[in-house]
């Protein structure tokens, strides 16, 4: 590489080129005289010395005052946050069920019934009806199936040892 050469700058066959890809250029830079702007020549007013009031609007570069004389009144209401309170009635949530099912017996879907039962609660709690619902449900049907499957487990496990000691004696 050549280290007389930039490697950020066009090939020297391109300087004298410039390409429009078929726009018309634009047109020249014209000072246009519209009120309410610094005019030319006029520039901005002197600073002023110390602290005064502030400029009236309209007082200025040949702004106008509001048609009639009237002014401007600004109202600024106060921001006004909505939340939702807690359930007049509120769904069950199946905490206390989701919490036996848990020890008693199937830990997987307990887990499972258990975190359903608490945003149930929560869901209570801030008034999100159709939440609380959806989450009541599906802690439900979890726990009944964990139900379900202890007891199974356990009928299972009777059977089994009924047999086995049967058929060692």
């Amino acid at each position: 590489m050549d280290p007389s050469k930039s490697a950020t700058a066009p090939p020297p066959e391109w300087a004298g080129e410039k390409s429009t890809m078929g726009h018309a250029p634009p047109p020249p830079y014209q000072d246009y005289q519209q009120p309410g702007y610094p005019q030319p020549g006029m520039g901005y007013p002197p600073p002023q010395q110390g602290y005064g009031p502030p400029p009236q609007y309209g007082g200025a570069y040949g702004q106008q005052q509001y048609p009639g004389g009237q002014q401007a009144t600004v109202t600024v209401q106060p921001t006004v946050f909505v939340t939702r309170g807690p359930l007049a009635v509120p769904v069950n949530d199946y905490l206390c069920y989701s919490i036996f099912t848990l020890m008693c017996c199937c830990m997987p879907l307990g887990i499972a019934a258990l975190i359903y039962s608490i945003s149930a609660r929560e869901a209570n709690h801030s008034g999100d009806q159709v939440s609380a619902e959806r989450s009541s449900r599906m802690a439900r049907t979890l726990n009944h199936v964990a139900l379900g499957l202890g007891i199974g487990l356990i009928i299972l496990t009777i059977i089994y040892t009924v047999v086995m000691v049967t058929s060692i004696s």
